[in-house]
């Protein structure tokens, strides 16, 4: 079985992305590692390349920066590093560059791949989600947050990644996926309250106007954490590739788990998901 991964990647410096550790995490699971490294006004480049391994691939791509709308760039790049991929491999593993898998699930995830490498009833593999926001202390636990996506898909280049790269579609249907016992770690909502906020300026551009942006997203120097509904204590262990971020954070958060600022509707939902396990009306880009 061989394995590659793809990722894509611009001004993860400006933006402090922790796109070195979502690579290293993926290493092991991969015979080849394709990062896409978009045209950046950083070092970006270098950052990519300084990764000891040999399995890195680096392609350099120009984002189209006049496409506002949906996020519909991130698509594109994802299939820039989708189709360099080796034609020989089996399966590909997405991972985004704010992402992580934690070391604990890489035999859990080889299984699956093996045992799904012939079945041509599945598409993909189905991560459940981690969000964490504000600090690596909590995660968001409402109906803001999506509970899973695909991130292991067939070597098919038929498959395109969909919309704003969250997910993908094949000859514009729902991959067909296992769920398997695994969480992405997502850490977009955990930098410090200046990087956030510049990430959140740029970030939107890709989906909406400067009028858009200027007025829901706003000019302050910093990002207020505090404008969230509800999140829960995190109790488990962090990928080994993020502890030395978690160590060199240097600002600030904290949030009672107890406070849900809900309307009613929501409150009621979320109670009903922590009861049954069940979201109703959930999205689902994939199907069973």
């Amino acid at each position: 079985m061989k394995v590659s991964g793809f990722t894509i990647v611009r001004n993860a410096i400006n933006y402090d992305y922790p796109i070195v550790e979502a690579i290293e995490s993926i290493l092991p699971l991969c015979d080849e590692v394709v990062v896409a490294v978009g045209n950046s006004t950083d070092d970006t480049l270098e950052l990519i390349k300084s990764i000891n391994s040999p399995k890195i691939k680096i392609i350099e791509t120009i984002w189209d920066d006049n496409l506002r709308e949906g996020g519909k760039v991130l698509a594109i790049e994802t299939n820039k590093a989708f189709d360099a991929i080796s034609e020989d491999s089996d399966w590909a593993i997405y991972i985004q560059a704010d992402e992580c898998i934690h070391e604990k699930y890489i035999g859990t995830i080889k299984q699956a791949m093996e045992e799904n490498k012939g079945n041509t009833e599945i598409d993909g593999l189905l991560f459940k989600y981690l969000h964490f926001y504000g600090s690596y202390n909590f995660v968001g636990n409402s109906r803001r947050w999506y509970r899973r996506e695909i991130r292991i898909i067939k070597n098919n280049k038929s498959i395109r990644s969909y919309r704003d790269a969250q997910g993908f579609r094949l000859n514009d249907n729902k991959l067909k996926v296992k769920l398997i016992d695994a969480y992405i770690y997502h850490y977009g909502w955990v930098k410090s309250p200046e990087k956030q906020q510049d990430k959140q300026q740029s970030f939107n551009k890709m989906w909406h106007d400067d009028q858009w942006v200027e007025k829901k997203v706003g000019n302050s120097n910093q990002f207020d954490y505090s404008n969230i509904d509800s999140l829960s204590n995190f109790e488990g262990t962090h990928p080994k590739y993020i502890q030395e971020r978690i160590d060199k954070m240097n600002w600030e958060f904290d949030f009672d788990p107890t406070i849900r600022k809900m309307n009613f509707k929501n409150t009621f939902l979320y109670f009903l998901e922590k009861v049954t396990n069940y979201r109703l009306g959930e999205y689902k880009n994939y199907r069973f």
